[in-house]
């Protein structure tokens, strides 16, 4: 493997990513959904931006558009594996977010939230770097608790099909604050909510994607259960602008903090909605429930309006209708290339 010095050239030097470049913002996991709307922000704030991904989910796709920028670079690379890139800021995106992504390899994903995070940790002890985490209302499990606080200490099932990720999760969020404790590192732990928007991938397996994607196509909408369960759904825009305040809090401001719409809506409901924005002529249909789907979601976020002076702004209508436009433009895209 090629590392990268200062003089622009390479070396191969311990076989890890080197990069010299003072001042500028890594995100890891870069090209995924949320990664890639994270650098593009972080670009038009004048940042320079490293992305780091080893595009097992992400896509080139995501990030094409930025290529072009001087400020931008990309280096693919496995988080599981030590790398050594001089950042003033680390953003650590890197991990299967939908179950289909981490059920695929529980062990891969497991490793990649724990390594991931030892590997992140690891340079900025070298490089004073401060850690923003991305974790996940999954830590919560299903949950005995709503709306869930941050104080809450979840329900989660350790061995159960999404274990690999809800406690990969929650194994990272030790090893931050262990390693704030122990190496005074400046960490950042921010826990997401139900994510939607443009960059969502086709085959992405989460409820907003799939519904969009298969009301579009008049395809029946699949239910996984009685559909009562709840969630509450953010805008891409809207979480990003809660990770960028959350970066510039003080250093007295590590969380963990949630970062979501408090907006509680059924799954039977959302499917409703989007059928309705779509025109379609869909069925709902209820298939088994899937193992250990948490029943509820609704995150209190009375710490991040008051630390970071952050709510949502986007109302789900408004975000499902440019969500639904990204994916018409996606199905077209891909009937005119199967076309040809």
């Amino acid at each position: 493997m090629r590392s990268f010095v200062p003089s622009g050239g390479y070396s191969e030097a311990k076989g890890i990513p080197v990069l010299r470049d003072l001042g500028t913002v890594l995100v890891n996991g870069g090209a995924g959904f949320l990664g890639s709307h994270l650098c593009e922000r972080l670009l038009l704030r004048g940042h320079s931006v490293i992305c780091l991904d080893n595009f097992s989910t992400g896509r080139r796709a995501n990030v094409e558009h930025l290529a072009s920028n001087a400020r931008f670079r990309i280096i693919e690379h496995d988080v599981r594996q030590p790398f050594d890139i001089e950042a003033s800021l680390i953003f650590n995106f890197a991990s299967p977010a939908s179950p289909p992504d981490y059920q695929r390899d529980p062990v891969g994903t497991l490793l990649t939230n724990v390594l991931g995070a030892v590997n992140t940790l690891d340079c900025a002890r070298k490089t004073g770097a401060i850690v923003v985490q991305s974790s996940t209302s999954e830590v919560y499990g299903d949950t005995t608790q709503s709306p869930q606080r941050e104080s809450y200490c979840g329900n989660v099932n350790p061995i159960g099909p999404r274990a690999c990720y809800d406690e990969g999760k929650r194994s990272a969020e030790t090893l931050l604050f262990d390693y704030h404790r122990t190496y005074g590192i400046d960490i950042k732990v921010g826990r997401i909510f139900n994510t939607y928007g443009p960059r969502m991938r086709l085959d992405d397996g989460r409820v907003v994607s799939n519904f969009i994607v298969q009301a579009l196509r008049n395809a029946d909408l699949t239910i996984y259960g009685d559909g009562q369960q709840t969630r509450s759904f953010c805008y891409v825009d809207d979480l990003v602008e809660g990770f960028l305040r959350f970066s510039a809090a003080g250093n007295a401001c590590h969380g963990p903090i949630n970062l979501g719409n408090p907006g509680e809506f059924t799954v039977r409901r959302l499917a409703e909605i989007i059928r309705d924005l779509t025109n379609s002529r869909s069925r709902i249909v209820h298939l088994p429930a899937a193992v250990d789907d948490p029943r509820q979601r609704r995150p209190d976020i009375s710490r991040a309006m008051t630390e970071l002076g952050w709510q949502p702004r986007i109302e789900l209508e408004a975000g499902l209708a440019r969500t639904v436009e990204y994916f018409d433009g996606l199905l077209a895209g891909t009937a005119r290339a199967e076309a040809v």
